[in-house]
């Protein structure tokens, strides 16, 4: 991400082209990472929150850090540095004995053309029939310690998928070669071996949604209208301001960050209130993604995915489509990472900011008339291609003082083809012999808020029913209890549906003018039960998963929910190690982790092409401001006659 011009730098800005290869050039003169090497990942170490404020109340700069992991490919050693930019030295440099970086873009290409160009895979494929190597595709994925080979240990493993497509052009993942998958060895670029257990006479499908691919048969016996234009248009321009990266609209103020790992992130949430700007969230993100194929054939039984652990979201984000993306008067920022060499490259349009109308905000109509308002939202959002999958993220911005995070997903389903006659007990049917397996899509988000300060109280809410009797005769009465998380063993919980669960964070240390304590509220949507034995090895390296929410004491050192190296991981070195200390939570600075996320069983209509599948949950003010926030916004120039209630227009 670009800062626009050196007047608008802040501390908390992502780190620039320059600063990469100051970064890798530093790591090269000082402990000879060059060739033979690969860069996984390069961030910046964000300054701490005494140092930010320092900042921001006198101009005090602090170091200009970067966290750099590599690894030598010859040795498999991997080593963690801390580099100081400002000083153009190494701050620290750490070897890392037995873990494996995050798999890099650059291995996945290359493993790519690397298969597809080996003679061995070459014959075993025309073997089944497939002679076109240009129409194949080989799909990378990582290793769970649990289904490594014994043989292979120590070595950076990869294991293939294999996908063909039927012309070019056409949708690779409707053609799978099942039980056709090679094992390499990724820093080598060496095929270790090829497992060609079975196959399946290919069925036929169709799998296409690209226009031009799908039968004419289909595409004719469409009886859908067109559409009429639909124009979104603000001649005087946007009502946020966009100064680098620091976001105004509507009393909220906020910072937009980027790094490999979490692609998005917002730093610095506050909102005006009157006069008074209060603090809501100092950093929010996606901290880990785990997506569990819930099949146990050969084709699966190793597809457990962490995209932003084991790959990192920042790398697999793409550049946005003004009319077709985003529709609006958008403004756009772009993202700058780097690939394994350490050489720094642009995402244009990697993030979209544009407001949108939602409707009525709030709304009475009397005898007198009535008085309406529309609602108005700001939407910071960002997309995500993780091979068959796109991830679609959404931080919207409410008058009222909400704020709503949605995520969808979209793009093309794994599928498998069966025999005549054959089964899919884990999977659904969503073609001919050919069925989607079940899976989840788990999301961690990690919410650092401050209301109103940095010393907060998580408190678990939840709804009672009073039991009948003298002083509830009708059954009527319900109560709400608030229960304080103390200690991180407190704070593992879990959604209940019953009491409606949800949870508020608290700044007990002031009180609001109605005389109680400000708070938000998480209000959980999307929240699923990992449906996991406990003593499952793929359980056993996502506990983090198995509660909805966590809370933990902030610790810059406590950033990956699954543990910082996850790849070929056999242990969650996370939130399950952290809060095993059961350290204290009240009235501190605490990190509130949620865990939400599809249930995924597939349905015919998810195929070829899946309708955005749509989950959210939203942080609400509860107690935070004395009333109505949004009471003073104004109404729409043009004034509806509503004086009759039968002539009221479409709220929508």
């Amino acid at each position: 991400m670009t800062r626009t011009t050196t007047g608008t730098f802040h501390p908390l800005d992502p780190l620039g082209a320059d600063e990469f290869a100051k970064a890798a050039a530093v790591l090269a003169r000082e402990h000879g990472v060059g060739d033979g090497w690969r860069f996984a990942s390069i961030e910046l170490a964000e300054p701490d929150k005494a140092a930010v404020s320092a900042f921001d109340s006198s101009g005090t700069v602090p170091d200009r850090r970067a966290i750099v992991v590599c690894f030598d490919r010859g040795s498999g050693d991997t080593y963690k540095a801390l580099v100081s930019l400002t000083g153009d030295n190494v701050v620290s440099w750490q070897h890392i004995p037995d873990v494996q970086a995050n798999f890099t873009v650059d291995e996945w290409e290359e493993a790519d053309a690397f298969l597809r160009g080996h003679p061995d895979v070459i014959a075993a494929l025309a073997k089944r029939g497939i002679t076109d190597m240009s129409l194949v595709f080989m799909d990378v994925w990582t290793y769970g310690d649990a289904v490594t080979p014994e043989k292979y240990r120590g070595r950076r493993l990869g294991w293939s998928d294999t996908w063909v497509r039927p012309a070019e052009g056409a949708n690779p993942y409707a053609g799978p070669v099942n039980g056709f998958h090679c094992v390499i060895d990724v820093n080598k670029m060496e095929l270790l071996e090829i497992e060609d257990t079975f196959s399946v006479e290919r069925p036929e499908v169709m799998g296409e949604y690209v226009p031009r691919h799908i039968p004419e048969r289909i595409r004719n016996a469409s009886t859908r209208p067109p559409l009429k234009a639909l124009d979104i248009v603000q001649p005087e321009g946007p009502s946020f301001t966009l100064e680098g990266n620091k976001l105004e609209w509507q009393n909220w103020s906020l910072r937009v960050g980027f790094n490999y790992r979490e692609g998005m992130t917002l730093h610095a949430v506050t909102y005006n209130d009157n006069g008074r700007v209060r603090s809501i969230a100092n950093r929010m993100s996606f901290a880990e993604m785990a997506v569990p194929y819930r099949d146990t054939s050969p084709d699966h039984y190793r597809r457990t995915a962490f995209d932003i652990g084991e790959w990192g979201i920042g790398f697999m984000t793409t550049s946005l489509t003004l009319g077709c993306d985003c529709l609006g008067e958008i403004r756009y920022l772009d993202a700058v990472l780097h690939d394994s060499h350490g050489v720094p490259f642009t995402i244009e349009n990697a993030i979209c900011i544009h407001e949108e109308d939602n409707a009525v905000l709030w709304k009475h109509v009397d005898h007198d008339g009535a008085e309406v308002r529309r609602m108005r939202r700001l939407t910071v959002s960002t997309h995500v291609t993780v091979a068959n999958y796109e991830y679609l993220v959404y931080w919207r911005f409410y008058q009222d003082g909400n704020i709503e995070c949605e995520v969808r997903a979209t793009g093309i389903m794994v599928v498998s083809h069966f025999p005549e006659g054959g089964e899919h007990p884990s999977g659904t049917l969503v073609d001919n012999r050919t069925y989607a397996p079940f899976h989840q899509h788990f999301l961690v988000a990690r919410l650092d808020l401050d209301v109103d300060g940095t010393e907060n109280t998580v408190y678990a809410t939840e709804t009672e029913i009073v039991p009948m009797g003298p002083d509830n005769p009708l059954g009527l009465a319900l109560r709400q209890k608030n229960t304080p998380l103390r200690t991180e063993l407190e704070g593992r919980q879990d959604f209940d549906w019953q009491s409606q669960r949800a949870w508020k964070v608290v700044n007990d240390n002031t009180t609001t003018g109605l005389g109680t304590a400000p708070a938000y509220k998480l209000v959980p949507g999307g929240a699923i039960p990992s449906m996991f034995d406990p003593a499952s090895p793929i359980f056993q390296r996502t506990g983090a998963i198995g509660h909805t929410v966590w809370v933990t004491p902030n610790s810059p050192d406590e950033r990956w929910p699954a543990g910082e190296f996850v790849n070929q991981s056999k242990v969650d070195h996370g939130l399950p190690a952290w809060t095993a200390a059961d350290r204290p939570i009240e009235n501190t600075d605490v990190v509130l982790w949620y865990t939400f996320g599809i249930h995924h069983i597939p349905r015919p209509e998810d195929w070829p092409i899946m309708p955005a599948d749509t989950v959210s949950f939203w942080l609400k003010p509860a107690g935070f401001f004395d009333r109505n926030p949004a009471l003073d916004v104004a109404p729409t120039p043009e004034a509806c006659d509503h004086h009759h209630p039968h002539h009221e227009d479409s709220d929508d």
